[in-house]
């Protein structure tokens, strides 16, 4: 019974994830009030939830914040991006429910097939931001590839991130717990799904001491280091 309860029993060890978990949605809260900063922001996230689920977890604000640091630009680039082609998306989706035309099938198709595209780059850019050192236009096209390689991993990480809202539209008191892990919790959950894929494409040999060290490109043939 006093070792359920030792500092590296379970109960403690669950208590102590529950507690970065809260810690880490806040610091995502509060740095995603600029909205600007809101990829960087996801970036450091996914960046500490890495380490945590393969066991490299350090001191989590000085994690976080190394991460947000270092990948500010590209990540604030990235999310620009995002915002801009979810906003195109979102004036085509007041369009085609207000205006009285009536668009092929085909055509709406492949607007949500796309739109289905749109969200799995989106999902998979920020972890590869925060694990591997490359270009923007290669972290999306790796985001693509990888969503599409592991489309049953990437559908069921879909899944996860919207339970959140789900829990919100039937219980207007789930709030509280969506406030406290709305974001940290799905993010730690796809987390433990996207570690494995990443492995994939890490170098293999020697022990890396830098998560900037190398790049990834799931084109064979085609990878390009930025490092300079």
């Amino acid at each position: 019974m006093n070792r359920l309860f030792d500092i590296e029993g379970p109960v403690i060890q669950f208590l102590n994830r529950v507690a970065d978990l809260m810690i880490l949605n806040f610091l995502v809260i509060l740095c995603c009030i600029p909205i600007i900063t809101a990829g960087a922001a996801f970036t450091a996230m996914h960046y500490v939830l890495l380490k945590i689920v393969r066991k490299e977890e350090g001191y989590l604000l000085k994690g976080f914040f190394k991460s947000f640091k270092e990948n500010f630009k590209q990540a604030t680039l990235i999310w620009l991006g995002i915002l801009v082609v979810a906003g195109l998306y979102a004036v085509d989706f007041y369009i085609f429910r207000n205006m009285d035309v009536e668009f092929s099938r085909y055509f709406i198709i492949l607007f949500l097939a796309l739109a289905f595209v749109f969200i799995l780059t989106a999902l998979y850019a920020f972890p590869l931001l925060s694990r591997f050192n490359n270009s923007i236009k290669n972290i999306l096209k790796n985001a693509v590839s990888i969503a599409i390689l592991y489309f049953p991993k990437s559908l069921i990480m879909v899944v996860i991130y919207v339970m959140p809202f789900a829990l919100v539209y039937l219980s207007s008191y789930s709030w509280v717990f969506v406030f406290m892990f709305g974001i940290s919790l799905p993010a730690y959950a796809s987390a433990m799904i996207y570690s494995d894929i990443f492995r994939k494409f890490e170098p293999k040999g020697p022990e890396i001491v830098s998560d900037y060290d190398f790049s990834v490109n799931t084109d064979e043939g085609d990878e390009e280091d930025i490092d300079e």
